[in-house]
């Protein structure tokens, strides 16, 4: 083999005796913990996020390395499926202006919240989810699940959950598409009972004006709708709880938060203002 590789047997032996290097120790280490990481994501993270969780860690290494380390031991993010997109607006209800613009990245908490609605297949039917998000930290504050898709079990829940976790104290701008339910009589209530409160509608037609609350619906479904066969309604309702709530709100890191949490942000700002 030294003959045919045209190396010296010292060399050989030399090298078969100091064992692994260095860098080969590093990328074991290093592969173990991209495991650990990958697998605690549920197998959604790619080498972006799992980067920015090792540097957060205090391990530095490069995002061009982890995608290598991934793709030799086999690991790859869940594929993403196209998103498709259902809005009833359909109706004779009065439409507001787009005031939001596509103006994604508020000053502060609670300047703009927006919502949307999407729908989830379970062996016992169709479940929808209404989500109300607010720009600045990207946290879901306000959802709701339904059978149905009366405002009264949409975005009215979802809106009540929003309210009694986020006080209205100052100017709000509330966006959404040109959906029934957010048109509807009685939603428009809610809206026009705080006088803080401007409700904006995307254009007609236009997903990329709601372009953060589809985002959002897109995530969802790629990293766990479209990977689940949801026997009953139950099952659907403790899945999208438990992403919600447990690992979108408070686990997963968020590219357009520079890889915070959206309630590391949210407790961040309210330390500052506390401090100040």
């Amino acid at each position: 083999m030294c003959k045919v590789l045209k190396v010296s047997r010292s060399s050989y032996y030399r090298w078969f005796s100091c064992g692994p290097s260095n860098r080969a120790l590093e990328n074991s280490l290093f592969t173990d913990l991209i495991r650990t990481i990958f697998d605690s994501s549920q197998r959604t993270y790619g080498s972006p996020r799992i980067t920015a969780e090792l540097n957060r860690q205090g391990y530095h290494i490069s995002k061009r390395r982890v995608a290598k380390l991934m793709r030799l031991n086999g690991m790859r993010s869940k594929v993403i499926r196209k998103y498709r997109i259902t809005t009833n607006s359909n109706h004779r209800y009065p439409i507001c202006r787009n005031y939001l613009n596509r103006n994604f990245t508020p000053n502060d908490l609670n300047e703009a919240w927006v919502s949307d609605i999407t729908y989830i297949q379970t062996k016992q039917g169709w479940l929808y989810l209404t989500t109300v998000i607010d720009l600045f930290d990207r946290q879901v504050i306000g959802w709701a699940l339904s059978t149905t898709l009366y405002t009264n079990e949409t975005i009215i829940p979802a809106w009540k959950m929003a309210v009694s976790k986020r006080e209205i104290t100052k100017p709000l701008l509330f966006h959404s598409d040109r959906g029934i339910q957010y048109a509807s009589k009685e939603f428009r209530k809610y809206i026009k009972s705080n006088k803080l409160i401007t409700q904006s509608m995307s254009r007609k037609g236009d997903c990329w004006d709601n372009a953060v609350a589809e985002s959002f619906f897109k995530t969802l479904k790629s990293e766990l709708i479209y990977h689940h066969s949801f026997k009953t309604i139950e099952d659907a309702k403790l899945a999208v709880f438990e992403y919600i709530e447990i690992w979108y709100n408070r686990r997963r890191l968020h590219s357009s938060l520079n890889y915070k949490t959206p309630k590391e942000v949210e407790l961040e700002v309210n330390n500052l203002k506390y401090v100040a």
